[in-house]
């Protein structure tokens, strides 16, 4: 991350993207989110050209006949099988179990690196959406190599994989934008990377 600005714009587009997988579309965190994209408010703010983005700014303003909060739960909840699990052991561990090695190595990494990342609940700390805030909150504070670090060892290796089953299995039209946008930013941030994507074997 070269300078204030490049860090700004990826803090704010890793924390919108963070806050939208994460958090319900109806939560404090998310609704004023899900109110700018879905208005067209956003895409001269994104740090990625607006040609790029615009069939992603129709997409986002389309509507559905599910809620919004009914697809949030069938994607991120429950009760029934997740067709995009938001973890990342879930695609690098082999029997594609919840803390797994690689959430146990994600642990050791943020030990050694003396960051303390309070979950909500009792969850997996490599969940998308809090990997994307974690490396928000890197970037804000000035731990540019951390954060490539992050990026490139324990988000990158298995996202790609998992936004495209997310996207493909999005069924509403705000996710299936979501997914998008993300792919689009995050395709920017691997080539901006100063040190490689690690290469991982996945198991979904």
């Amino acid at each position: 991350m070269k300078d204030v600005s490049h860090r700004e714009s990826f803090a704010f587009s890793a924390r919108v993207l963070g806050a939208l997988f994460y958090f319900s579309p109806d939560s404090e965190q998310a609704a004023p989110l899900v109110k700018a994209l879905t208005a067209g408010e956003w895409v001269q703010d994104w740090p990625l050209p607006s040609e790029t983005l615009q069939p992603v700014a129709d997409t986002f303003a389309s509507s559905s006949d599910e809620p919004l909060a009914d697809a949030w739960q069938r994607l991120f909840i429950g009760p029934y099988a997740l067709p995009a699990p938001p973890w990342g052991s879930v695609w690098l561990d082999r029997e594609s179990v919840l803390f797994g090695d690689s959430t146990l190595a994600l642990r050791q990494w943020m030990r050694e690196n003396t960051i303390a990342f309070e979950m909500q609940q009792n969850e997996p700390e490599d969940h998308f959406g809090t990997l994307l805030l974690l490396a928000a909150w890197l970037a804000e504070n000035g731990r540019e190599s951390e954060c490539d670090q992050l990026l490139a060892w324990h988000l990158l290796p298995w996202s790609t994989r998992f936004l495209s089953v997310f996207v493909d299995n999005a069924g509403h039209p705000f996710y299936t934008a979501l997914g998008r946008l993300a792919q689009l930013t995050l395709a920017d941030w691997r080539s901006g990377l100063l040190i490689p994507v690690a290469e991982k074997t996945l198991y979904r």
